[in-house]
């Protein structure tokens, strides 16, 4: 078993499921209204998207109902959590993993904590694939720098992940001005994150 990967997909997942579970919070206190379209603030009024950093947590829902699509989303949000924490490592069950945030995408689970679940889901389906290190292009300092990063990075994504709320509730205004920012750290950390993992995976396994 790949031990980092196993790690890094389950921390995705439970970042996935949690922030899906939050979006349905707020879309449940919406009560039994209707949206106006495909896509919906999560955060009702008087939240502004247009005067908040976080857009007041945009996401789609193809039930016409904030209600419905609410405790949809804490639903499928809830499975992620504990699909992520207990059984991604299984046979299939990263594949399991990526079916679970489609609901989670399409009933008001927000837009980017299905894309993270998604690629936990991805990582998942790789956590029982034997590793080759001798077939590694990567040279021997490189790989164990990489490897060092990975607890720091998979940190980082975390760190970022709740710190954005901090950030956000002292410094509106900067955030909402830099909103780029948002996307940049979130894919940015992923990103290292996953490169990380697998080269302290592989590092792991040419000891």
């Amino acid at each position: 078993m790949r031990k980092s990967t196993r790690i890094t997909a389950t921390a995705l997942g439970l970042t996935a499921g949690l922030a899906g579970i939050e979006h349905g919070v707020f879309e449940i206190l919406q009560g039994n209204t209707k949206p106006g379209g495909l896509m919906i603030a999560s955060i009702g009024p008087p939240c502004v998207p247009e005067l908040i950093w976080n857009a007041c947590e945009p996401a789609m829902t193809i039930i016409p109902n904030f209600l419905i699509t609410g405790i949809l989303a804490v639903l499928f949000g809830i499975l992620v959590t504990i699909w992520s924490a207990f059984f991604v490592q299984k046979k299939h069950g990263g594949l399991a993993l990526i079916l679970l945030c489609i609901p989670l995408l399409l009933f008001g689970g927000g837009l980017f904590p299905p894309l993270i679940g998604i690629i936990a889901g991805a990582l998942g389906t790789r956590i029982n694939t034997p590793l080759d290190p001798e077939g590694s292009r990567v040279s021997g300092r490189l790989l164990r720098f990489l490897a060092v990063l990975w607890p720091w990075m998979l940190g980082l994504y975390v760190a970022w992940v709740f710190g954005q709320w901090v950030i956000g509730h002292f410094f509106n205004d900067w955030l909402l001005t830099n909103g780029y920012l948002i996307i940049v750290m979130v894919l940015g950390s992923l990103m290292l994150t996953v490169i990380t993992t697998y080269a302290r995976d592989l590092y792991e396994a040419a000891k």
